[in-house]
């Protein structure tokens, strides 16, 4: 009997090829349980009929003994990836009832080495949240539970994502990070959230959020199935003129576990004022562990941190703005009612007013304010010197010689449902205090 707790995709990959179980069986359990947890709320979207048809072809793989090493593994996909057939919304009243002709690259790459899609998983509106509140469906509920049974957010933007994988209800999913809407939701549902290097996986085909700082990346339960997802999404794609053209190496054979002598950067302005003492305690915990495996060290200056946060949040709104002005209620998507006597100009701006959410608006016209006459040099080509000093601190520091930086993931763990997005819209973006410093540079990022 298999202990679908216990089970990862590196595990799940050595049960397929020894044929101890077959895809086809792996996916039943899989969208069973998906089913029982509706009250998560997880899944915006369960594509089981999809599934099993994919699984069927991955059991043909399997047995011939040609196959990749995600094929017949049973993933989920974040709301954002548009799938051809499938409906695709990103969690926006103004999507409603899409369906996309095409297939995102990182999605066919997947289905290409014969992975099974169970589903698309509940986010945030347009990637834009903390929490995972701002989502049409309403929010995902962490399957963890705080003090008296407190329902608790997973995090966002990739909160489907987080929950599924941390609940077994697949097992491994594809999500996107803009200021750290993968790394976020992975430490509140303690699973592995990895961003990779802007430009290493392709944007084509996922729903712009902030194209500059947007990356796909990976939930998993353990560093080796993110190296295993990684290694099937990466690579080189003419559709995206972001896309690296950097070799891609074999993640997985990497992980020696072997880091003596590796330099490892501590940034003190990463030790902030009113952090909880638990996460101090995990962080120096998290030291000492690296000491203990024959790591170095190493404290270092990061110095234009302070202003990540507040670039950030000029930049992003401001691609944001301007992505999204093509959702107007004409091509696709929902169009409000036209009334009568009333111009395009009305009806766009209606359309518009009844499918964006709050939080999106809230985005989209601070992108406009920072970009209009008058602010754009005062905030917008501020914003982008800053990024560029934030940048050049983390290019310091590799070329001093650290191999990698040590840093919280998120100020604090996972809070009540409802305590931060009813109350202030500052406190619910410091909570990308931490990650959005590796987005602005375009770095890669773990949660571990």
């Amino acid at each position: 009997m298999i202990d679908i707790n216990e089970l990862t995709i590196s595990t799940a990959r050595s049960l397929l090829t020894s044929k101890e179980i077959s895809s086809k069986e792996l996916t039943k359990i899989y969208i069973d349980n998906a089913y029982k947890s509706e009250q998560l709320n997880a899944y915006c979207l369960i594509t089981a009929e999809q599934a099993l048809i994919q699984a069927e072809s991955a059991d043909i793989a399997l047995r011939s003994g040609e196959t990749s090493p995600m094929c017949g593994i049973p993933i989920a996909v974040k709301d954002l990836f548009c799938t051809k057939g499938f409906v695709t919304q990103a969690a926006s009243k103004i999507l409603e009832g899409f369906i996309p002709s095409y297939e995102s690259t990182v999605t066919k790459k997947l289905w290409d080495a014969g992975s099974v899609m169970l589903g698309k998983l509940n986010m945030d509106e347009f990637a834009m949240g903390s929490s995972n509140e701002t989502s049409t469906y309403g929010p995902v509920i962490n399957p963890w539970r705080g003090p008296s049974q407190t329902k608790l957010t997973p995090g966002g933007s990739s909160g489907g994502c987080s929950a599924a994988v941390a609940a077994d209800l697949c097992l491994g999913s594809i999500g996107t990070d803009t200021g750290g809407s993968i790394r976020q939701p992975a430490a509140f549902t303690g699973v592995v959230g990895l961003k990779p290097t802007y430009g290493r996986c392709s944007r084509w085909g996922i729903i712009a959020f902030a194209s500059s700082l947007d990356q796909a990346g990976t939930i998993t339960k353990t560093v080796r199935d993110s190296a295993i997802m990684l290694n099937a999404i990466s690579g080189f794609d003419s559709k995206d003129s972001t896309s690296s053209r950097s070799k891609v190496p074999n993640f997985e054979q990497m992980l020696t576990g072997d880091i003596r002598g590796k330099k490892v950067g501590i940034p003190k302005e990463y030790r902030i004022d009113d952090t909880p003492d638990e996460i101090d305690r995990i962080w120096n915990d998290g030291i000492e562990k690296l000491k203990d495996a024959g790591a170095e060290i190493v404290n270092i200056s990061l110095p234009h941190t302070k202003y990540a946060l507040p670039t950030y949040y000029v930049l992003a709104p401001a691609e944001a703005s301007s992505n999204l002005a093509r959702y107007d209620g004409i091509r696709y998507g929902k169009r409000a009612k036209i009334q009568e006597n009333e111009g395009i100009t009305e009806l766009y701006e209606r359309s518009r007013g009844e499918g964006f959410g709050k939080e999106v608006k809230r985005r989209i016209l601070l992108g406009t304010y920072v970009l209009s006459a008058g602010f754009y040099e005062a905030y917008y080509m501020r914003a982008q010197t800053v990024r560029s000093l934030i940048k050049k601190d983390f290019t310091d520091a590799f070329s001093d010689g650290i191999d990698v930086i040590l840093t919280p993931t998120t100020p604090s763990s996972a809070f009540p449902l409802g305590e931060k997005i009813n109350v202030n819209p500052i406190e619910m973006y410091l909570n990308d205090i931490f990650t959005v410093t590796a987005n602005l540079a375009g770095l890669p990022g773990i949660s571990i």
